[in-house]
């Protein structure tokens, strides 16, 4: 390879990475915004309770896929720690449902916050052929209602979330 040629190959190299740079960074800044834009609407997470009964549904090991703002399935909420996909085990107690996440804080979602639970095939920009995501509607303490996604290891077990519908 001639000097002019790795010159340009270096240089051609650097502009690459300095264009990666800037397209990281607006990413960055857009995340950012959406949550500050977000933070007066989601307000404060409800507080985890003292002490809970005992398990209603035994833990389910998957994935917390991500909250989103009703009714709108990929409008991501990224204020108050809730827009990363993270691990997760979901438990069902007598006051409410709590969502225990890998590297993030909990979710506890009252019992009298849920305004229902179903099984989806989109959410938070995750879309699946089949209804794979379990879907908790709730209604946060500033009022907003927003759809909790948790997709289970074993999808077998979300008839023990769903409720039956009565005839």
């Amino acid at each position: 390879m001639n000097t002019g040629t790795l010159v340009t190959s270096l240089v051609m190299a650097a502009v690459v990475a300095i264009l990666i740079a800037v397209l990281i960074q607006a990413m960055m800044r857009g995340w950012r915004r959406r949550a500050e834009r977000q933070a007066q609407i989601v307000g404060q997470l409800p507080p985890l309770p003292d002490s809970v009964g005992p398990a209603l549904i035994a833990p389910t090991k998957g994935l917390y896929v991500g909250s989103t703002l009703v009714p709108h399935w990929n409008d991501r909420v990224a204020a108050a720690d809730l827009g990363f996909r993270a691990k997760a085990v979901l438990t069902r107690y007598p006051e409410g449902i709590m969502v225990q996440r890998s590297g993030a804080g909990p979710i506890w979602i009252p019992d009298e916050a849920i305004a229902g639970i179903r099984a989806e095939r989109n959410l938070a920009g995750k879309a699946l052929t089949h209804d794979g995501i379990l879907a908790i509607r709730w209604r946060l303490p500033s009022g907003t209602e927003i759809d909790t996604g948790f997709r289970a290891d074993n999808r077998g077990d979300y008839s023990k979330w769903i409720p039956e519908e009565v005839s």
